[in-house]
Order: C-alpha cells, then structure tokens, then sequence
C-alpha cells in the first residue's frame, strides 16, 4: 500500500502562489483559478499553513458528481452483519448506557456529534491520538471533538496549566482576569482581521453576536450566507444548512420573522451574489456575508482559492461586513486561520471550539476596533451598542486554556504537523480507492480530509427530485461506512470528515490506512 506523503510544490511568495501548474478550468467567468497554491517545500520548516497545496477544486468536483451519478457502493450485505456484531459483542456497556440514556436524554445523546450507527459509544478514556470506550476498546480518533484538539486529546502541557489554574483561583469567578487580556493580544497577535476581540461561550452565540453588530454598524439589515455552511443553531442561522438552497427545511419551531431577513447564495457563484447585492441594496442594503472560508461544512462542498478573495471584492463594492466563520479553520490551518492562509482579511472573525484546544465555553468574535468597540461592555456603557454577555463567558479556565494552547500550537508548528498527517492519510485513501476502482472521493485541506463514499451532503437543491428520492438511502450509507471504521478500530465525524492531530504519527496512518483497506474489502 502506497503512504507516501503528497509532493509539495516550491513558492514563489510567502502567500504560496505557483506558478508551475495550469489553473483549473473555470466553471463560470467569476472562477479564474482553483488550485495551483502551495505554503512551502515538503518538511520546510518554515511552513506556516497546514494546506502545503490547494486542491484542484474542478477535478474534486467532477468526481464528486461522478460520485452522484454511481450506484451507491456500501458495505455488502453479507458483510454488514460482522460489523453489527462487533457493536453487539465488544461494545455492551455502551449499549447499556446509551438505552438508559434514552429515558433521560432526547434521542440519548446530548451532542449531535455522539450520533453513530448502530448506538452511541460511550468514551472514558482520550489521550493523545487514541480513544477508549468504557468496554476497553481503542480507536484511532479521527473525530478530535469535532476539530478543536489540534494538539491531540487531553493534551498534558495544557493540562497541567488548567490545574494549577483551577486548585488556585477556580473555573469562574465573575471578574477580570489576567488570561483574558493574554489570550486577546495573543489573537490579535496572530490573527490578521483581529484588531480587538470579544469572548464568547460558544461559535452559535459568536454568530449570533456578530450577526447583531454588523447590523448595528451598518444599519442594514439582510444577512446573506452561503448556502449549505453550518453557522450554529440560532434562529436566522438554521436556513439552508447542509444542502444549498433548503432554505427554512430544518427550521421547526422558528417564526418565519426570524429568517425573514436571512438569505442564502449558492458557493462558488459570484455572479448570484452579485445580483443578490444588488437587489438587496433597493431594499436598505446588506449588513454581511458570512461565509465558512474552506467552503461549507468545512470544505465538503469545496472552493476556489480565489473565492473569499472575490467575496472580499464584492462586499466592499457594496458596503457588506465580510464575515468569516473559523470556528473550525482558526488556528486549526494555522496560527493566521483561513484568513492568514488565503491572504483575505474579513471584517468579523467568529472563533468557537478551537479557540481553548477542546476545553469548554469557547468562542468569540474578533474584527476590526471601529466595528468591534459597539461590543463594549459594562454596565455603565451609553449610547449605541450591540449587546452581548455571558456569565461564564471569558471565564479564567477557557482563557487560560486559549492561551497556553495556542502557545503550544505555535511552538509545535502543531498545524503543519496534523496538516501533513492529513497529507499522508489523503494520499494512502486514494491509492486504495483508485487500486480497488471505487467511485469514492478523497481529499484534504490540510489536516482536514474528506471521504465521500455516498455523497448525500453534495446533493443540491438545484435537482430537489433528485434530493427528495437518494437524501435518505445515501445518508443511510455513509451511516453504514461510519459504523464499519468504527469496528475496525477508527472514530471518523459522521463516516466522511477525518480530523489529523499533531499526534498523529506516521505508524497510526499507515496502521489507519491498513484498517480503511480492511473496511474497502467489505465493499
């Protein structure tokens, strides 16, 4: 089985353009080029960036498509029996807890993240590269908490601070606290867009925040996000999640008057965001674009790299906040987030679970000092503000822990170490993929990889039939792959997005890699 880490491209600037391979085809005349960008040669040093070369988004695409079109290639079914018994048989006490949860909990789980096919599984035990259920089995953890533990789980160094932390001043306290400056200047040290930052519990309330000051500084009021991105669960950001162009589909319980100022824009079409623009401007204008700068759910439906570029142009043509959402992209790319990477700088930065390295009540809003001041807290704050707040908001526990993590990251280069873990695992799946001549897509941003073997989060609303008739059964399938890693020793967000830590050695890839191969067999 091939391991070997991708080639990496030679810079010609710091900002890592090439010049020595052709641009991507352009899909419309708004799409100049797609890939052709490096951060440095292979084991530089000096790489600053987890992504040592852009994707080439056509041809990621095409095969995606070509994904779509294929008949959908799942576990066999005189395969997927083994695999249940794995769940049955090694994963008892996790059955058990998760049944009784049920009678407590809806659904049984209090994060959507916990989902998995069959049942839950419960985890008593993170270090490092590795989980441990309460049955005694160890997995590869590709789910790193959804993104946040660049470092790996539990790191020690980290830990070590939070404790003393803890047996001195305890988690809250309701006044200042010197790691809330340090972590402030920190970001604003590395973070291009950060002139001053607010802290925040969570990437939810950070949006919502952000959401509310852009129309308090602007006096605007539509908010246009590009459809299919995940910006929380707040009432005008459950609209057109997951799949382009749904729209109010998963938004139970919300009055249309929430959303009624919320619209969406298909990713990668400048053009109709333009026009957008330009229509809302007859109607008072636009507050801001959000956007998730990999592309929406964190590069599945991936992007130009001139895109934010060309986002950045059209806001400024009409007088739109340019919003980056880098819950899962700031620092996990880099110490300069997405916005250091592609050399774009927004007006907003919203921060959320990488912010503390995993440890809770993390997030916040970042962006320029005239817009970020109407954020000024107090009580004895006077006239007009965007009002934000949170007991435990800034608390010294997730401060500290933004502070001495981020520290780590840095003197690790931990976002080049997990990028090129990402590196090495992509190449190893698409030479299995391409040996066995299966239709499945692999590819990676760099610490962030993909794999499509269903497809089902690259449907489009453009064909609602389409949508209406595979949604369910390719769901299913993922579900199915997903419950197959698993048994196979490897815990992956949702069967289709693997997160690579700075833990993550050359012999856990080559050993994840053998275990992928063992699930493919089953195919």
């Amino acid at each position: 089985m091939s391991t070997a880490v991708l080639e990496r491209k030679t810079p010609k600037n710091g900002r890592g353009q090439t010049g020595n391979r052709p641009a991507a085809r352009a899909k419309n005349k708004d799409k100049k080029k797609g890939h052709g960008k490096s951060n440095a040669t292979k084991n530089d040093p000096a790489q600053k960036y987890a992504i040592s070369e852009w994707h080439d988004t056509e041809d990621i695409m095409l095969r995606l498509q070509a994904l779509l079109k294929s008949p959908l290639r799942s576990i066999r079914t005189d395969k997927m029996p083994g695999v249940l018994n794995y769940f049955e048989s090694r994963c008892k006490k996790s059955k058990a807890i998760s049944e009784e949860a049920k009678r407590f909990i809806p659904g049984g789980v209090q994060h959507n993240l916990a989902f998995n096919h069959p049942f839950p599984l419960a985890i008593d035990r993170a270090e490092g590269a590795h989980l441990r259920d309460v049955d005694g089995n160890q997995y590869i953890d590709f789910l790193q908490a959804g993104g946040p533990t660049l470092l790996g789980s539990n790191y020690k160094p980290v830990r070590q601070k939070i404790i003393k932390l803890l047996n001195d001043c305890g988690p809250v306290t309701g006044l200042l606290h010197e790691y809330e400056q340090k972590l402030a200047e920190l970001i604003n040290h590395h973070m291009p867009g950060v002139e001053m930052f607010r802290m925040l519990g969570s990437g939810t309330e950070s949006v919502m925040g952000a959401i509310r000051l852009a129309r308090a500084y602007t006096g605007k009021r539509q908010v246009i996000k590009i459809g299919g991105g995940y910006h929380g669960w707040s009432d005008q950001m459950v609209y057109g999640m997951r799949i382009p162009g749904t729209g109010r589909r998963e938004a139970a319980g919300i009055p249309r008057g929430s959303t009624a100022q919320t619209q969406e824009c298909f990713p990668n079409d400048i053009g109709a965001l333009r026009r957008k623009l330009w229509l809302n401007r007859l109607r008072g204008g636009t507050a801001a674009v959000i956007v998730e700068p990999l592309g929406p759910e964190s590069g599945t439906r991936p992007i130009y790299y001139d895109y934010n570029r060309q986002l950045r142009e059209v806001c400024d043509e009409f007088g739109a906040l340019l919003i980056f959402d880098e819950v899962v992209t700031g620092f996990r790319l880099g110490l300069g987030g997405a916005q250091g990477y592609f050399n774009v700088r927004p007006d907003l930065t919203i921060f959320g679970k990488c912010l503390t390295g995993g440890y809770p009540m993390a997030g916040g809003i970042g962006g320029r000092r005239d817009i970020m001041m109407m954020l000024a807290g107090g009580i004895s704050k006077m006239g007009k503000r965007a009002f934000v707040g949170g007991t435990l908001s800034a608390n010294p526990l997730s401060c500290a822990a933004g502070y001495y993590a981020i520290q780590e990251m840095e003197r690790t280069n931990a976002a080049v170490v997990a990028g090129r873990a990402g590196d090495r695992l992509c190449a190893g799946l698409k030479e299995i993929i391409d040996r066995r001549g299966l239709p499945y897509v692999a590819y990676n941003q760099g610490s962030i990889v993909h794999l499509e073997t269903s497809a089902v989060l690259l449907l489009s609303m453009r064909n609602p039939i389409k949508v209406m008739r595979e949604a369910k059964e390719r769901k299913h399938v993922m579900e199915e792959m997903g419950a197959a890693y698993t048994a196979h020793g490897m815990i992956t967000l949702a069967g289709s997005r693997i997160y690579t830590s700075m833990a993550d050695t050359d012999p856990i890839i080559d050993e994840a890699l053998n275990r992928f191969e063992s699930v493919f067999e089953l195919v």
